[in-house]
């Protein structure tokens, strides 16, 4: 899916894989991420709620496996099980609701404050597994993903990680480790 190019209007869910929501600035050509989509997590609204074109691209970042539900069908069906309806709003309201907190953290908050939420976020939905070292997320993120979700460069990214010493590590292959989670709760 390419930003700006028509979609089919259906419903579409990530089975499983990995997704990265990306959108291009027209006047700068600088490539935000917008979040990464994971197993079970719905996406493309527009395809059924809007004007059917793409707000955005998605790229596969790992096999992935989507389904869709055509439109007339999923209205049949919510027509008939109205509680559809209203799981579908509580997951796009929770969306929004993640987008209010990003925009007001772009605004308002420093580079650092915006990775330890990030990587807080990354913790709650994907969860840890205890190592020796710390706990390390169960999902990699490049400095160029990080760097590109909150707003700030590459190298930026890199800085922000040496400053966390202790703290948090990053390793090859975007693995993050985090050392001591009780000073990350306190930044």
């Amino acid at each position: 899916m390419k930003e700006g190019e028509q979609i089919p209007p259906k419903l579409y869910c990530l089975r499983e894989g990995t997704l990265e929501l990306k959108k291009l600035s027209v006047s700068t050509g600088k490539e935000s991420i917008i979040r990464l989509i994971l197993g079970g997590e719905l996406f493309a609204a527009s395809a059924i709620f809007g004007n059917g074109v793409a707000p955005a691209t998605v790229l596969c970042l790992t096999p992935s496996q989507v389904l869709t539900i055509e439109r007339e069908t999923l209205l049949n069906a919510i027509s008939q099980t109205p509680e559809i309806s209203f799981r579908i709003l509580s997951v796009y309201n929770q969306r929004l609701q993640q987008l209010h907190n990003t925009v007001h953290s772009l605004i308002a908050e420093k580079a650092i404050v915006r990775l330890v939420k990030l990587i807080q976020y990354y913790q709650d939905v994907h969860g840890t597994r205890r190592l020796q070292a710390g706990e390390l997320l169960n999902i990699s993120l490049t400095y160029e993903q990080i760097g590109s979700s909150i707003g700030i460069s590459y190298e930026e990214c890199a800085r922000l990680f040496k400053q966390l010493k202790g703290v948090i590590s990053y390793r090859r292959g975007g693995k993050i480790i985090i050392q001591d989670r009780q000073k990350l709760n306190n930044l």
